[in-house]
């Protein structure tokens, strides 16, 4: 396939696998930012190719896994409580809340929904005039345009049973937690592309500068990836930190002006919860005041007391690339993708599920093996 399989090609990746390990002279700890780089990474075998020297952590890059809890069990509560249609994407559906997920929710009758767009959610309201309807916005930048595209639509339309349930959040702030925090270990990141796409290059210059840090924005294919690693081992060898933009194929400096426009139209900046990390200031968008009759929380005012983590789970850990998801006690035995302990494990961009579905031991002399995979496998 054209413009997909180029980024496969196993010949190219051994090149830039062989640059990688004549460029890596001493240990560098290095942080992809995504998720879905997590899963590429680790289901195409690269983690075992690098050289020893280089260690990649895997950082907060999933939505679904730092929804916190309390808004998990509001979004029970609505679908279970207050009657509502509760819609969100199918991920959400299985993270645990304090008592139940929303697919639990749903196999006790209540009306929940998987949809691909907020969009599909505003029909539905304008569809059952006599039911409120409930999308549980969730996401990075990437998600927030659709998210609050849905809301203009709504209004336009006159809607008065359509509102969102907002947990968007955004990834500089966190990636800047995770420098401030007192164990980290980082000394480079590869930031997330797809978040590039929309919101462009400026956000990321001030952190680089600040914490004299390398950053390199890349893709989700190996040879992203690959080349990623490669410009960022470059970076740190010589002793200098700059951003770099891997993915100029599709992120432009500017990002997507018409995107961030929508955004800020329905959005503001606020300070926002993650899941297993606590509060980071200025981390994530709110439904504007002049928009409040689509926002959930104040709709229904909903008020539930919090409840804590369960203590068995280090997806803190994980999420801010303390501990590798094998590292936890309850990996693969308590905590499984059918009964997960937390959302790392159920998400599709989880470093949990990553590591439970495509890592299993790789006895020596399999390396090839993966290295010629690299093309085909990802297509299973």
């Amino acid at each position: 396939m054209k413009f997909l399989n180029e980024y496969r090609d196993p010949e190219l990746a051994q090149k830039y696998l062989d640059e990688i390990h004549k460029t890596a002279t001493k240990n560098w700890t290095i942080m992809e930012v995504c998720g879905g780089q997590t899963h590429s990474l680790v289901k195409n075998g690269i983690l075992s190719l690098l050289p020893e020297k280089i260690r990649m952590v895997h950082g907060p890059g999933c939505p679904v896994c730092v929804t916190p809890l309390h808004l998990i069990d509001k979004a029970v509560h609505l679908a279970t409580e207050k009657n509502a249609i509760l819609c969100s994407f199918g991920d959400m559906l299985r993270v645990p809340g304090s008592e139940k997920s929303l697919l639990e929710a749903k196999a006790e009758g209540a009306d929940v929904r998987i949809l691909y767009s907020p969009l599909e959610a505003v029909k539905i309201a304008q569809e059952n005039p006599n039911k409120q309807v409930v999308f549980f916005a969730v996401g990075f930048e990437t998600t927030a345009p659709a998210n609050a595209l849905s809301v203009i639509h709504a209004q336009r339309a006159g809607l008065t049973n359509y509102s969102i349930l907002a947990s968007q959040v955004l990834v500089p702030p966190a990636m800047e937690a995770v420098i401030n925090d007192d164990e980290n270990i980082i000394q480079a990141f590869l930031a997330a592309g797809h978040v590039c796409t929309i919101m462009g290059l400026s956000e990321y210059e001030p952190l680089v500068e600040k914490y004299k840090i390398p950053m390199v924005v890349t893709g989700f294919e190996p040879i992203d990836l690959l080349q990623g690693i490669l410009m960022t081992v470059r970076q740190l060898e010589k002793g200098e930190y700059k951003l770099e933009n891997q993915y100029s194929r599709v992120v432009k400096p500017e990002g997507n002006p018409e995107a961030q426009k929508v955004i800020k139209q329905v959005f503001e900046v606020s300070h926002r919860e993650w899941r297993g990390i606590g509060e980071i200031p200025l981390s994530g968008y709110a439904v504007k005041p002049e928009f409040a009759d689509f926002d959930a929380n104040i709709k229904f005012d909903i008020q539930l007391e919090q409840v804590k983590e369960c203590p068995d789970c280090i997806a803190g850990q994980v999420l801010k690339g303390l501990k590798k998801p094998n590292e936890c006690s309850q990996f693969a035995k308590k905590c499984t993708p059918i009964n997960p302990l937390g959302a790392p494990m159920v998400s599709s961009e989880g470093a949990c599920a990553a590591y439970y579905h495509f890592s299993p031991p790789t006895p020596e002399g399999e390396e090839s093996t993966i290295l010629a995979e690299v093309g085909g496998q990802i297509h299973d």
